[in-house]
């Protein structure tokens, strides 16, 4: 489910982002990466004691294409503020990889998803079916509880699996898709946003890609481009008239085919955090921001095959170091438009608590006013 989004994105609108992008401007740039979504969104509004209203789904990376299910990348994890979930990661703290593919959904259907990953591989990859290879999935969370029956806990395995089948290169939808269906930004209405770079290094072309599940942040805090639109916006801001303070989290994925080592992945998983600050937030101690980055050089077969296939000694190139820094400007600038394209592709959604509110969409005509107003553009 990567199909266009319907509404203009940041650069459609004339919004200066800095950096070139890739094609899709999207981490799907990265030559490999595959996006698969579901989204499960039906009628109503209100709540029906666990049965509804059910606004919710779940985003499916493949960092090397379904082809690539059975391969691991080298990887680094990040914790800006730890109240959330990403599973999987104590082991790429210490092994500095994962395989397979991931996926990001909401805090009450993590179980379900690792569940579905797990159930996938072992359909799909030979080394899990016949082998009994392990398989230990990476599901990331954010809280859409606001807007989704999240104690209903309606998605299952076999969405799971849809989202994966589904998963492609591409364009990737954005706003209220995926794992990020009921998800607020700002306490505009937010969810999945993505965008790419791409830098030269000593003459080789590198591309570095975000996507992101933008569910943090609170009103006063917003800014884009510079411009202080929370405090320019005050206006339907539903958490702040409830005097809740910053409640939410984010997910952010970075992908690069750049050659990079663990230690240098993980410095990369930690500018996802400048990426996010730069649109205004401080971090909330109850939003969890949890980053990861991965990298498509330097294949790797399947972790436990390695235990009785190949050489003894395994080559590893990467970056030196010194080189790097164009990749961490690049994952900053990719992953700040990756959350002001989720607010932008968004869609209003009604709260079903507190009743009578609305996570609005962000208007773009009064977005691009208050823009020109601060001359951020013209």
């Amino acid at each position: 489910m990567t199909q266009a989004n319907a509404k203009p994105r940041g650069r459609d609108l004339g919004l200066p982002f800095v950096g070139k992008t890739g094609p899709f401007n999207a981490i799907t740039d990265v030559p490999g990466v595959e996006v698969g979504m579901y989204t499960r969104c039906e009628p109503g509004s209100t709540w029906q004691g666990n049965k509804g209203p059910v606004r919710t789904g779940v985003t499916t990376i493949f960092p090397r294409g379904r082809a690539g299910a059975d391969q691991s990348v080298w990887a680094g994890q990040f914790s800006f503020n730890g109240n959330g979930e990403m599973t999987g990661t104590h082991w790429i703290h210490d092994a500095g990889y994962f395989s397979g593919p991931m996926a990001i959904t909401n805090s009450h259907s993590v179980g379900m998803v690792h569940h579905g990953l797990t159930h996938w591989m072992i359909e799909n990859v030979e080394a899990v079916r016949s082998h009994h290879h392990w398989f230990m999935p990476v599901v990331a969370e954010t809280y859409d509880g606001a807007t989704n029956d999240i104690n209903g806990q309606h998605i299952g395995p076999e969405h799971v699996a849809q989202a994966l089948d589904s998963a492609r290169s591409g364009p990737v939808a954005e706003g209220n898709v995926g794992g990020g269906t009921g998800m607020m930004c700002y306490e505009f209405k937010g969810g999945t946003g993505t965008a790419s770079r791409c830098v030269e290094i000593e003459g080789q072309q590198y591309t570095v890609g975000a996507l992101v599940q933008a569910n943090f942040g609170a009103r006063q805090d917003l800014q884009i481009l510079g411009v202080p639109i929370g405090q320019l916006w005050p206006e339907d801001a539903p958490l702040t008239e409830l005097a809740m303070g910053e409640t939410g989290s984010v997910v952010v994925v970075v992908a690069t085919d750049a050659p990079l080592n663990p230690v240098q992945l993980k410095r990369l998983a930690k500018r996802g955090c400048l990426g996010i600050t730069r649109t205004g937030t401080t971090g909330g101690v109850n939003s969890g921001d949890l980053m990861l980055a991965f990298s498509t050089a330097n294949t790797r077969r399947w972790a436990s095959a390695e235990l009785h296939h190949g050489a003894a000694v395994k080559p590893l190139n990467c970056l030196e170091d010194n080189l790097t820094d164009e990749l961490s400007r690049a994952t900053a600038l990719a992953c700040e438009e990756s959350v002001i394209n989720a607010m932008l592709a968004a869609q209003d959604m009604s709260l079903i608590r507190p009743l009578g509110k609305t996570y609005k969409a962000i208007d773009h005509e009064r977005l691009l006013r208050l823009m020109r107003e601060h001359r951020a553009m013209t």
